[in-house]
């Protein structure tokens, strides 16, 4: 099935063309159309080119609308204040257009994917071994997740990469306490689940850092087995790779409960790029974009500098002979550039990490391994706020875990779902529950523009009223109750009825999806997405408020708001799945 062109793009075919032909030199021009309260559309354009054209704005605006086609898609266009035009379409057009977009038998909902797709690696969900999650890595997941949905929608060739915490000098300390107690994460049992392997960890880590801090032996054989990780020895890495694979049956027990799909071959942790090291650090000196001072090999940049006023340089190598982050992450980029094969980079990393980005980007670009043909950016998030206004913590202070954070969620949603649930099992109130709780968690997360902070209130977020996502799924549970009701009558489009406004309103709305899929995918936001769906929401319940679906007053009518119910639950349904989101059948 073709991608079907949405009502606003067929609206400034029009108007282009109508303004070339009244003014040829303002071929090409925008005629900047938008929705309007006071029509179904607006265009302001014209303002613009009558200035540069030195015309009376109402007068060429006037011209311009004798030259409009109206008929089977413009039913009218009217001139109004200096110079706007106000565009109302056809009854027909409208409802036209969406059947093409219910027609589309893969689903898309007619929405287009790229002619010309690019490959973007995006670097998200970075989780450190042998460490609990917290609050702070739901975000990086979250927004990574549905900024690869939305891309991999719209046609873009999307490889993931979790960077995970798996190296470091902290591994020595941990390594050799495993070697001197090496039974500590051997599994009795078969099967360990997440939250054991966790535990095993931590009581691991706590024992080894206690005897770190108290004996000064093993302190300094655990420095020696920093040496011996990082020169590769076969037995040392065998222990290493033991934490990792611990580490591992954690992570995947949190993004399972989470609802999202993090694979294995995706994770390319720091010790990915360990072979790189050495030549990165060689190639910036040789290239004299990077020079030894005070032993360390740096890059310095003539705006950064600190609050002493003496240039802040980018630690490539430390004077020990000891690699930094940066090592890694231009050993990164130069694989994902030249082995990847990468055109976007994106990184979903905390706002915080800002100055170290856009040092290691311009270092990439002063070595050559960024060309203007690859775009490297940080989409940075903000800071998850408690309900008083501050960095969320516990009661005592501590970092809140995640996984306990997401328990409180579905226990939370599971009470609401309890609630209103008419003839729902124990197993499917459960279930709801948990898709209501994970879903309203990730909405509140995604309903806001990344940059920003945003509080985590948990009775807002499973509230039924408002911007959550349970007002969502609820809006998708009650047309599917609709549908079910209306038995054997089926959904079917009737172009020659008139709209009512609340229908032309919801009908223009569901016109706009692929317009909002795709502004939101090239700008990695997916709070746009949020703000439709919230609003096709709003629309439908005005909709069902005033237009009777099963009571209307003739069966052709029926049908048509069948299809417009129908229409709106698959746009609701694909919309919320592009965030991570579940819409279930019933609630």
């Amino acid at each position: 099935m073709a991608s079907v062109t949405s009502l606003s793009d067929t609206v400034q075919q029009h108007l282009a063309s109508a303004l070339s032909a009244t003014l040829p030199e303002a071929a090409g021009a925008d005629p900047l159309l938008r929705r309007s309260d006071r029509a179904d559309f607006q265009a302001n354009g014209i303002l613009a080119l009558a200035k540069k054209a030195k015309a009376n704005p109402r007068e060429l605006a006037a011209q311009v609308v004798g030259r409009v086609v109206t008929g089977d898609v413009i039913q009218d266009v009217e001139v109004s204040g200096p110079g706007f035009l106000n565009i109302t379409l056809a009854d027909k057009a409208i409802t036209e257009n969406l059947a093409a977009r219910y027609a589309d038998d893969t689903g898309r909902l007619g929405v287009p994917t790229a002619a010309d797709p690019g490959t973007t690696v995006i670097d998200y969900a970075q989780p450190n071994v042998a460490k609990e999650m917290h609050v702070g890595h739901l975000r990086s997941a979250v927004i990574g997740d549905s900024v690869v949905q939305l891309l991999e929608f719209t046609g873009e060739n999307v490889i993931r990469r979790h960077h995970i915490g798996d190296w470091g000098t902290q591994f020595g300390m941990l390594i050799q306490y495993l070697d001197e107690h090496p039974h500590e994460l051997d599994h009795k049992a078969g099967q360990v689940t997440g939250e054991e392997a966790m535990s095993n960890l931590d009581r691991l880590y706590k024992a080894a850092r206690k005897k770190f801090d108290s004996d000064e032996e093993f302190k300094t054989r655990a420095r020696r087995r920093v040496v011996d990780l990082q020169a590769g020895d076969p037995h040392t890495l065998a222990m290493w790779q033991k934490f990792v694979d611990e580490s591992k049956i954690y992570f995947f027990s949190v993004f399972e409960k989470l609802d999202m799909e993090i694979r294995d071959a995706d994770i390319v942790g720091e010790s990915g790029y360990n072979d790189m090291l050495a030549e990165t650090c060689r190639l910036l000196e040789e290239s004299g974009v990077a020079v030894r001072s005070e032993g360390a090999l740096c890059v310095f940049f003539d705006d950064i500098k600190g609050p002493d006023g003496k240039p802040v340089p980018l630690i490539v190598q430390k004077s020990d002979g000891g690699y930094g982050y940066a090592a890694t992450d231009l050993s990164a980029i130069r694989d994902r550039v030249f082995h990847l094969k990468a055109n976007t980079l994106l990184y979903v990393v905390d706002a915080r990490q800002a100055l170290h980005f856009r040092m290691v980007f311009e270092t990439a670009r002063r070595a050559g391994w960024l060309g203007d043909d690859v775009t490297a950016s940080q989409l940075a998030f903000g800071t998850v706020l408690g309900k008083d206004g501050k960095p969320f913590k516990t009661r005592e202070g501590e970092t809140v875990r995640l996984v306990d954070l997401l328990d409180e969620a579905i226990e939370r949603a599971s009470a609401v779902v309890r609630e209103k649930a008419q003839d729902l099992s124990e197993e499917e109130i459960a279930e709801r529950g948990a898709q209501v709780g994970i879903g309203a968690v990730k909405y509140a997360d995604l309903s806001t523009s990344a940059n920003r902070d945003y509080k985590f209130d948990l009775d807002q977020m499973v509230s039924l009223n408002g911007d959550t996502s349970v007002y969502l799924q609820y809006a998708y549970a009650r047309i599917q109750s609709i549908l079910r009701k209306a038995g054997e009558v089926r959904p079917a489009a009737h172009p020659e009825l008139p709209l009512a406004d609340a229908e032309r309103a919801l009908g223009l709305h569901l016109d706009s999806f692929a317009e909002t899929v795709q502004e939101a995918a090239a700008e990695h936001a997916p709070h746009k997405l949020a703000a439709y769906l919230y609003q096709l929401a709003s629309l439908f319940t005005t909709f069902y408020d005033k237009c009777p679906v099963l009571r209307a007053e003739t069966p052709a009518q029926v049908e048509n708001r069948l299809f417009l119910s129908d229409l709106t639950a698959r746009t609701l349904h694909q919309g919320m799945t592009l965030m991570g989101i579940r819409t279930p059948e019933k609630l």
